[in-house]
């Protein structure tokens, strides 16, 4: 009986273990400077996470061929001005090859002589709760790898005109790149946040939007389109002719054109508009009203709204104002008193008289009476 409570024991320990080695193993590295961030990332399990204790400043690329994830714990990672490249590399976070998959969570890049992360040739990049700025080539690269937006802050990235998320196929990458929409995507400067790249080796991509994604990046004709939870369009570029796009959304847009304001929104193809869905769409000034719809900027061709929206289409609404209903008080009547006409004959005066002069002759008589008995 004691060799069976001691077995029992023994094999308790031994899968008690067991259980937490992995445990062990996967356990959160924390660093503090460059050098323990790249002995973190080298030296790490797959499965791993490594928390940032405080701002960090790095000098050179680092790459990841592993999964592996990076929570900044709210804290930043800061190119320094005098950066070394590796290989030719100079993004700051490169997640490579079919191996590689790194998270980024809760964390801010800063700064670099090209972009702040890229998933490459087959790895995967998730980026939540991430803030990326001021980075020379662009904030994100899909470079024939996936790219998963959860949460991400776009600052302004670029040298001249701003490159938010740029979908590439490099020389030497043989996957097709893929932007997954999964989430928020806020960006300071709309122009050009979704970028498509034109360099000849990339012929195909694929952009695919999570059930309940808030922003989604769509297909418009030959423009890639991010849009908001309501289809307002945030920004729109165009496609390169040589890059075919493999999406689940395929939209239109419609330009909504309101005195001197475009609004511009994303339908389904065969959409055919509302008043009402118009309305929640653009902004009218108080006092005013929408008067019709036009297909022209001088309202002569009015636009029927039960045409199906097939095309990129541009529609003019025209306002008018709302006229004041001026209400018209009747002249106050003064209120007339009736006078009596009848003519005073002044009866009731005499009569009155009459009562008190017999009242007086009565209290006389008596008086007379009196006296006349006691002589």
């Amino acid at each position: 009986m004691k060799n069976t409570i001691k077995l029992i024991v023994f094999f308790t320990i031994i899968i008690g273990s067991l259980l937490i080695i992995p445990n062990l193993s996967n356990a959160a590295t924390t660093v503090t400077d460059e050098t323990s961030l790249n002995e973190a990332v080298n030296s790490a399990d797959s499965g791993a996470t490594i928390t940032l204790q405080n701002d960090i400043t790095v000098t050179k690329p680092i790459v990841i061929q592993k999964e592996l994830t990076i929570d900044g714990n709210g804290h930043s990672v800061v190119g320094d001005n005098s950066w070394t490249s590796t290989s030719g590399n100079q993004t700051m976070f490169t997640a490579q090859l079919s191996d590689g998959k790194l998270t980024l969570k809760n964390i801010k890049l800063k700064n670099g002589p090209k972009y702040g992360v890229q998933s490459y040739d087959g790895a995967t990049v998730i980026l939540d709760n991430v803030s990326i700025s001021g980075f020379k080539y662009g904030g994100v690269l899909a470079n024939g790898g996936k790219v998963e937006v959860r949460n991400l802050h776009l600052g302004y990235n670029g040298t001249g005109a701003n490159n938010g998320i740029e979908i590439d196929k490099g020389a030497s990458a043989t996957n097709n790149p893929t932007l997954v929409m999964n989430g928020t995507l806020i960006t300071d400067t709309n122009e050009n946040t979704i970028n498509i790249a034109e360099n000849g080796h990339l012929t195909d991509f694929t952009i695919t939007n999570t059930e309940n994604t808030t922003n989604k990046v769509v297909i418009s004709g030959d423009s890639v389109v991010l849009t908001d939870k309501q289809d307002n369009v945030i920004s729109e570029s165009k496609i390169p002719e040589k890059a075919t796009p493999n999406v689940d959304i395929q939209k239109v847009v419609v330009s909504l054109v309101v005195n001197d304001k475009t609004y511009k929104i994303t339908v389904d193809s065969g959409t055919k508009l509302t008043d009402e869905t118009i309305k929640s769409h653009i902004k009218i000034d108080e006092g005013y009203e929408v008067e019709g719809y036009y297909t022209d900027v001088d309202f002569k061709n009015k636009y029927d709204l039960n045409t199906a929206i097939t095309q990129e289409t541009t529609i003019f609404v025209k306002l008018t104002e709302i006229e004041e209903e001026v209400v018209v008080e009747e002249p106050k009547t003064e209120e007339k008193v009736e006078k009596d006409n009848t003519p005073k004959t002044g009866v009731e005066n005499y009569t009155g008289i009459a009562i008190i002069t017999l009242i007086f002759a009565i209290a006389g008589l008596v008086v007379i009476n009196n006296r006349s008995k006691r002589g």
